[in-house]
């Protein structure tokens, strides 16, 4: 009986000992290939492009660890990632904004490099070749001996810049483009076309809180000014209806209904609120 107690009690020391290492975290350790990103804006696009920076620890790279003509993550672990705000041009071929896989194919001469729409392979596992949205043909130089692979943008203006891959002793050297020009008169376009707006909701505002309607018709004309609506329009119609004048309130109701037709807010919910109030002002 007494060597069973014992053979219990040693059991118990020992499931004890082994629950409590197994319980403890593992420290944190310095990865082989830390996890990187680098970003930058160039003109209203912001790019982004995350990787694992492998180092050299005294290896030959190109060809060896990273073969001459074999597709390559470009990095390592999962494969290299760029993520782009706006549509850009990627070695002179237009892509569309979104995140992409950065592959290569590394050559003594030339290098091709390859965006490719699918962006959760493992390496290269999972690559085809028919998800690729562009590919280019490059020449890398030489460069300053670099540890750790890096990426770095270089030489960003308003509408380029350049991607630069280094490791070892190469430099690659991407081009990247973006139409800014056209992306600042597309917003100018779009905050004119929406500057009715801020004087439309002042207007209403006063009319609908017992404000000043002088001063909600001032607002309203400059809207209207800027650009007719039905919605300026309506909303000037009830102000003169409220000042008590009928047949400038009935034209800028009629104006609203002409503005409004086809128009799924206006002829849901509006119209007839419209209609309403006309026949009630003749």
């Amino acid at each position: 009986m007494a060597d069973f107690r014992s053979f219990s009690v040693f059991s118990l020391v020992v499931l004890f000992t082994v629950t409590s290492v197994s319980a403890q975290s593992a420290p944190e350790l310095p990865a082989p290939s830390p996890l990187s990103r680098v970003e930058q804006r160039v003109g209203l696009t912001d790019f982004a492009v995350e990787y694992s920076s492998p180092g050299v620890k005294g290896r030959k790279i190109w060809g060896e660890l990273v073969p001459f003509g074999t597709l390559w993550r470009t990095g390592a672990n999962r494969s290299t990632k760029i993520e782009a705000s706006g549509d850009f041009v990627f070695g002179g071929k237009k892509v569309a904004a979104g995140s992409y896989s950065l592959l290569t194919i590394p050559g003594q001469a030339e290098w091709t490099v390859i965006l490719n729409s699918k962006t959760d392979l493992s390496g290269t596992r999972g690559y085809d070749e028919a998800n690729d949205v562009a590919r280019v043909t490059l020449r890398p130089t030489s460069s300053p001996s670099r540890e750790r692979m890096t990426f770095i943008f270089s030489n960003t203006t308003n509408d380029t810049t350049r991607l630069d891959l280094e490791w070892h002793d190469l430099l690659l050297s991407i081009p990247i483009g973006v139409e800014t020009d056209a992306s600042v008169r597309s917003n100018i376009d779009e905050a004119l076309d929406d500057a009715w707006r801020p004087h439309f909701a002042s207007a209403r505002w006063l009319l609908e809180n017992e404000g000043d309607l002088d001063q909600a018709l001032t607002y309203i004309n400059t809207s209207e000014t800027i650009k007719p609506t039905w919605w300026n329009t309506w909303v000037k119609a009830q102000i003169l209806a409220k000042q008590g004048d009928q047949s400038g309130a009935l034209a800028s109701a009629a104006k609203a209904q002409e503005l409004g037709k086809g128009d799924d807010i206006f002829e849901g919910f509006f119209a007839k609120r419209v209609n309403e109030s006309i026949q009630s002002w003749k």
